[in-house]
């Protein structure tokens, strides 16, 4: 099926429909952005047609398989040259689409849930937090973001907001960090260089910033949800926080968590 040398897997035991494959290039990006990529692609495109993608990520093949199980869509093929990886992905499941010429079909998997608790401020967690939540809800999953105590300080918006607050409510907001772009590391946090640090090596290796995923979650749907008693108890308003965010408690929390499967505590 490719016109170059390299690894294969899978390639031709698949039934597809006449057409041109359409190619997508996904190199450069680091997980979970060649999933996203995918996934927002997948979209657009119509039952049984064919995707090639392109991706630099060494992780990339293992990543798309799970994501094909996952979302009901088929893994073709796999080529390794000697820079980029290539798979070739078919909207929908094959064996559904070759039913109609006897084969078996098999039952699409059920739709999941994710929920996560976001307690932890520091900026390493918070990345690993919605690097998670973008790949799950790349995967088709209904995500729920569950932020309190120091996680609230990751909502925050960066610039000053003008609300009136007691004395301990506003002490509380000076000692805290001011919104993504003030958060610490949990370790190696040297005054403050390691953020800076971490941050150039993830813009060198073109991995998105923790800003880009909060946006890339918010945009995608991923419900971000507040926590009213510690905003109450660190004196933080709903003003104060980033838009797409909506103010909840224990039981909105709890109601989420019933219907997933996966639940996080980070």
């Amino acid at each position: 099926m490719f016109r170059f040398g390299g690894f294969r897997s899978n390639c031709g035991k698949v039934v597809t429909p006449a057409g041109e494959t359409i190619k997508l290039n996904a190199c450069g990006l680091s997980c979970p952005g060649p999933i996203i990529k995918v996934s927002e692609k997948m979209k657009t495109l119509k039952e049984g047609e064919v995707l090639e993608v392109s991706s630099t990520d060494p992780g990339f093949t293992s990543d798309i398989k799970a994501w094909c199980n996952n979302t009901g869509n088929t893994f073709i093929c796999e080529e390794k040259t000697d820079n980029k990886w290539i798979v070739e992905l078919q909207k929908g499941q094959a064996q559904k689409i070759a039913q109609e010429v006897g084969s078996v079909q098999r039952q699409a998997p059920l739709k999941k849930e994710k929920t996560m608790v976001v307690f932890s401020g520091e900026l390493d967690k918070a990345i690993a937090s919605f690097i998670i939540a973008n790949g799950a809800k790349a995967m088709d999953n209904e995500v729920t973001m569950f932020f309190t105590f120091w996680g609230l300080n990751i909502l925050r918006r960066p610039e000053p907001v003008n609300v009136k607050k007691d004395f301990m409510a506003t002490m509380f907001g000076k000692m805290m960090p001011r919104g993504s772009q003030k958060l610490g590391l949990s370790k190696m946090n040297m005054a403050g260089m390691g953020p800076k640090m971490i941050r150039k090596v993830m813009n060198d290796k073109n991995i998105s910033s923790l800003e880009d995923l909060i946006k890339t979650g918010i945009d995608s749907g991923i419900r971000i949800v507040a926590c009213q008693m510690s905003m109450d108890v660190m004196g933080i308003t709903k003003e104060e926080l980033i838009d797409g965010v909506e103010i909840g408690g224990v039981a909105t929390y709890l109601d989420a968590a019933d219907d997933s499967n996966v639940n996080l505590f980070i």
